[in-house]
């Protein structure tokens, strides 16, 4: 490089990039493309991407350049299957837990939790319930209690870090119903406590209708063909409609929404 001062300036950020203080790394990025041919500047993006990767910033600076921090650390996307018919069959009876953590920096999915339970009331499941949610009794049986996923949850959430006062993370479902009706109401039924964490979440309807200012009547089916979404999988698998859940949820961001909690304090 025949310029000396841009050879200094790529130096000087390549050996302090990571405690170079972010405006100042962009004007010096500018001044310095004053400087230097485009190719050469090329080197150096690559250098202080390498240097700040080495660092842990790695990815996630790219992510979150492009739109809004959010509230949270993580949110935590939940879609319940269960028991079902036609008139409903009561209790109803959680078949089908998954859980997608996902990273409120990135809006990349982290981890997954996911388990399918036993129903103990009406073990059977009925041809209505399967074709609903592609669930066969096979899939069930032999399966651990709600009152063990729930436990199995826990760990889960341990393991991941969650459970830390410091870690700010909340529940998104598509709607209130999951976590206001379906799981208070099981463990009302079986006697067993609702964890502190399953008390507060995002309904992401509304979080839509927020974004987009129409709501949703046919849930995720409309939120994708909003947001020119293809849809993930099959309709009511639980897996699969977190799956989308977290997709609209990422296409929102990006757009530069910031979720909040939706739910009321219990």
């Amino acid at each position: 490089v025949s310029d000396a001062s841009g050879c200094s300036m790529i130096a000087l950020l390549h050996t302090g990039a990571a405690k170079f203080p972010q405006n100042l790394h962009s004007r010096a990025r500018r001044a310095v493309s004053l400087l230097l041919p485009a190719g050469v500047l090329k080197g150096f993006s690559s250098i202080v991407s390498r240097k700040l990767a080495s660092h842990g910033f790695g990815a996630s600076m790219a992510a979150m350049s492009s739109f809004p921090p959010q509230r949270y650390h993580y949110f935590l996307v939940l879609d319940f299957e269960a028991t079902c018919d036609k008139p409903q069959i009561h209790p109803q009876e959680i078949i089908e837990f998954p859980i997608l953590k996902l990273n409120g920096r990135t809006m990349e999915i982290e981890s997954t939790f996911h388990m399918y339970v036993q129903p103990v009331v009406h073990p059977q499941l009925t041809p209505f319930c399967t074709e609903l949610t592609g669930i066969i009794q096979g899939m069930v049986d032999g399966q651990p209690s709600l009152q063990q996923v729930l436990e199995r949850v826990d760990e889960w959430m341990a393991k991941e870090g969650l459970l830390d006062p410091s870690v700010k993370s909340i529940f998104v479902t598509c709607g209130d119903w999951d976590l206001k009706v379906m799981l208070p109401g099981q463990c009302q039924y079986l006697g067993l406590p609702v964890a502190d964490y399953f008390k507060q979440w995002i309904n992401l309807k509304k979080a839509y209708s927020f974004a987009m200012g129409s709501w949703p009547k046919n849930g995720l089916l409309d939120m994708n063909k909003g947001l020119n979404l293809q849809h993930i999988g099959r309709p009511h698998s639980g897996i699969d409609d977190c799956k989308n859940i977290a997709n609209i949820m990422k296409t929102l961001a990006h757009r530069g929404f910031i979720f909040k909690q939706t739910s009321k304090p219990f």
